[in-house]
């Protein structure tokens, strides 16, 4: 789980005679990423596409041409079609009914905006009340008509040898043929000429008309776009089936461009996890035999380059040269429930072959860190089916991802919220589970204040473990490149911050360290009041001796600055432990945001233990305590309006709580992650497994 699949880089040689054949078999295998060819090699060039690769590709576009028009998506389920021989034909025809339809839906779609703007361009006739056959005709005049300002063209118009007809918005203006300059001065006051229509003389006619046209058309329109959804809903599954037969029809008669080839053989090149190279074998040389050699030119070792170590090398065979420098692809290795996180880690970086995965830890952490913050059984459900439904209803796999990653966070939201007592920031939970004593408090009221400090003790030892396992991880990468580097850059900061935090959490200089440390941890079952003062007093010189084996680190990799480097970055062992103290932060932001909205609509009382209670009625809480807020659904303080005005407040309420759950504590978690975790060992930067191949969904 923390190291990629290992995997090897295969080199087959063949005769061209088979060279189809072998790409049909790679391609069902679906396992090799292949290495394109470089054309280093003397005597090779690159190969060339099938023979049928154009007229593929061409009916591939036409697939997909057919399916953006009938709005047919990629749909990830399983339908399977089953060819009859009859596809070419079926393609065909459907081509045509489909273009046919799309060309009258098009002109009709163009004819309806046409007709649009007519009518938009007649109401101006109609404003200006002159007959359409007025307006046109004439052998000395020229006649404009348009809309703008009536007022303002007039005026601009008013020493010109004009005769203006208005309306409100519209006007004609007749002047002699010999003078149609003077109109071109009104185009800077908003001037608008509309074209006049030809051969029509009745207005209100004219308009009808053109109603009478644009309604026959949409419903024409309205025709046709049921009818190519009939037809889409029909040839969904060919149409689907035929895309994903052309797309690997296409990869076939491509995969020669990656092979180096002579006049008479081929040689391809490609990484494969080691566990299927057996299975490759088989599969070669059942169907091709000896008119083909299959060899393992490489294993990836999980060095620090990505390839196999000093000591570590394979018997190459004959083949003693690559199709140049290529690295192993990456297949991280994660069991179904921990995959939806690799979205988190891929975020960064797809993980290098050479480096651990962090997923499990991300899987362990990341919902954990979350369902403390929030803690709540109500909205843990709701998390929880949000990210069902992102997984159900969405095609993307990344969104999938991300709702499997809401389901576990929604999980650990309600497992903590059982133990808080708490539904949407209710306490019923507790009264009816633990009878009014849940085993742990979030720290809002005073009785229960002492919690907020243990769990800021409790996020301090969490964050030292987080932490110290991302240095563990850092030495365990390093180790395999020198044991002397894994302890001067890893081991050292390890030895720094354990010994800092023992002597933390010692006696030693009690007066200058808060009471916090010692108080919080002193109840069953831990009985911790602090380590020793002399504990503390080693834990100091254990600090120093990390100290200086960081340094010395550090003036190995960057010379004498090295020493200045490594005494600045030395308190981070304080500080990215400090950092985790924003978990009790947003524990208690979030609980006293659902603690207002709650106050605001039920009302609520502090009794006299100090304990806060949320009102079931007015009279009642005003006995045993001090009322805080009497809360707008109780009749007797606000009436009807207030019991509306507090469902109101309760359902959005609980909405923005929810919503800045995601954005407080799902951003504070990915940050600790990515920054106090992720940058004590991880680069990221590896390469993509693509194989070549496709899992079929749509055809058998």
């Amino acid at each position: 789980m923390l190291r990629p699949k290992q995997m090897s880089r295969v080199s087959i040689t063949g005769t061209k005679d088979v060279m189809e054949e072998f790409v049909s078999i790679i391609h069902g295998l679906n396992a090799i990423h292949l290495i394109e060819y470089d054309g280093s090699w003397d005597g090779f060039k690159r190969g060339d596409p099938g023979d049928m690769a154009e007229e593929v590709s061409e009916k591939l576009v036409t697939v997909r041409s057919i399916e953006s028009i009938l709005k047919i998506g990629v749909e990830y389920f399983d339908s399977k079609y089953k060819f009859d021989g009859k596809g070419e034909e079926k393609l065909e025809v459907l081509r045509e009914r489909v273009n046919g339809l799309e060309d009258r839906r098009n002109f009709i779609r163009d004819r309806v905006r046409r007709i649009s703007e007519l009518l938009e361009e007649a109401e101006s006739f109609a404003d200006i009340g002159v007959d359409l056959d007025l307006l046109s005709g004439y052998g000395n005049f020229a006649v404009v008509v348009g809309t703008g300002d009536v007022e303002k063209i007039r005026d601009a118009l008013s020493e010109s040898p004009v005769e203006i007809f208005s309306g409100e918005k519209s006007l004609a203006i007749i002047s002699e043929k010999s003078d149609e300059n003077i109109l071109n001065g009104l185009e800077g006051i908003g001037f608008e000429q509309v074209e006049i229509p030809e051969n029509e003389k009745d207005i209100s006619k004219y308009i009808l008309e053109l109603n009478g046209e644009k309604q026959k058309l949409t419903e024409e329109l309205s025709d046709i776009q049921m009818s190519m959804g009939s037809m889409g809903n029909e040839a969904k599954k060919f149409l689907l089936a035929s895309e994903e037969m052309l797309s690997i029809e296409v990869q076939k008669t491509e995969a020669p461009l990656s092979f180096a080839t002579t006049e008479n053989a081929f040689i391809a090149e490609g990484w494969i996890p080691t566990k299927i190279l057996d299975e490759l074998n088989k599969r070669l040389q059942k169907t091709i035999g000896d008119h083909m050699l299959v060899e393992e030119i490489e294993r990836a070792d999980y060095g620090d380059d990505g390839f196999v170590e000093d000591g570590g090398e394979i018997e190459t065979g004959d083949i003693d040269i690559k199709m140049g420098i290529s690295a192993p692809p990456v297949v991280q290795d994660n069991p179904t429930i921990v995959q939806p996180f690799e979205v988190l880690v891929q975020t960064i970086g797809r993980p290098k072959y050479s480096e651990l995965d962090p997923t499990l830890i991300i899987f362990l952490t990341f919902p954990a860190f979350f369902g403390f913050m929030i803690g709540d059984l109500g909205y843990g459900i709701c998390y929880a089916i949000i990210g069902y439904l992102l997984m159900k209803k969405s095609d993307s796999i990344g969104i999938k991802s991300l709702g499997g990653v809401a389901i576990w966070a929604g999980l650990f939201t309600m497992f903590f919220g059982i133990f808080y007592g708490e539904i949407f920031g209710l306490h019923v939970l507790g009264e009816v589970v633990w009878n009014g004593h849940p085993p742990i408090e979030k720290g809002l009221s005073p009785k229960t204040a002492h919690f907020a400090l243990l769990w800021l003790v409790v996020a301090m030892l969490l964050g030292l473990l987080h932490v110290t396992i991302g240095h563990i991880f850092d030495f365990v990468n390093k180790m395999k490149r020198s044991l002397m580097d894994a302890v001067l850059e890893s081991g050292s900061w390890i030895i720094l911050m354990g010994g800092v935090w023992v002597w933390v959490f010692s006696k030693h200089a009690r007066s200058a360290k808060p009471d916090l440390l010692f108080e919080q941890l002193a109840g069953e079952p831990l009985a911790f009041t602090g380590f020793s003062s002399e504990v503390g007093v080693l834990a100091l010189g254990i600090a120093a001796i990390g100290l200086i084996l960081m340094i010395i680190g550090e003036i190995k990799h960057q010379g004498a600055l090295g020493a200045i480097i490594g005494i600045l970055e030395a308190p981070n062992v304080l500080v990215n432990i400090l950092s985790y103290a924003r978990i009790p932060a947003v524990l208690l932001a979030k609980a006293g945001m659902a603690f207002v909205v709650n106050l605001l609509v039920f009302g609520a009382y502090i009794a006299e233990d100090g304990a806060s209670h949320f009102m079931h009625s007015t009279a009642i809480a005003a006995v045993h305590g001090e009322i805080i807020f009497p809360g707008l659904i109780h009749p007797a303080s606000f009436g009807f309006f207030g019991l509306i005005g507090g469902g109101i407040i309760l359902i959005l309420g609980h909405a923005i709580v929810l919503a800045l759950g995601v954005t407080s504590a799902g951003l504070q978690s990915v940050r600790l992650e990515y920054v106090e975790f992720f940058q004590k060992f991880y680069a990221g930067g590896g390469v993509m497994y693509t194989p070549f191949g496709k899992d079929k969904r749509h055809t058998e």
